[in-house]
């Protein structure tokens, strides 16, 4: 498992250009690493064939091929594309869990649980916010 250092990201910019690239719910998920509503997303429920992208820089992130119903109320992959996610050690709230970001601008995407189906046996718990849906063509 890759680990981030936040100073070594593709994309970077100032606060500003996040604070006007995002929505105000994107920018508190990826930027500040908050966490939306359980269930608030429409890509919980979206069941299409395409590609999750990062809502901040638009990095592949997800194939819908590896997207589950984990009934958590987030939208759930049990595998990430190949090299687009990395991780950290989130020790906040009092629990160890790995926090997932996108290894291009370090958004906060979510956390990875080992409770996932086969073939891996690991949940993607993402943000829907940190997330921009492009069905297949």
């Amino acid at each position: 498992m890759a680990s981030t250092d936040h100073d070594t990201f593709e994309v970077q910019r100032p606060d500003d250009e996040w604070r006007h690239a995002l929505t105000p719910v994107q920018y508190a998920v990826l930027r500040q690493h908050d966490t939306e509503f359980r269930n608030s997303s429409p890509l919980n429920a979206e069941k299409r064939n395409g590609t999750f992208y990062c809502a901040g820089c638009g990095l592949a992130l997800f194939s819908s091929e590896a997207k589950f119903e984990s009934g958590s109320g987030w939208p759930s992959f049990w595998a990430a594309i190949d090299k687009a996610v990395a991780f950290t050690e989130d020790r906040s709230h009092g629990m160890f869990r790995i926090e997932m970001h996108c290894r291009r601008c370090g958004g906060h995407l979510g956390h990875l649980f080992p409770d996932g189906p086969k073939p891996t046996g690991q949940r993607f718990c993402v943000n829907g916010a940190s997330l921009e849906f492009k069905p297949a063509e």
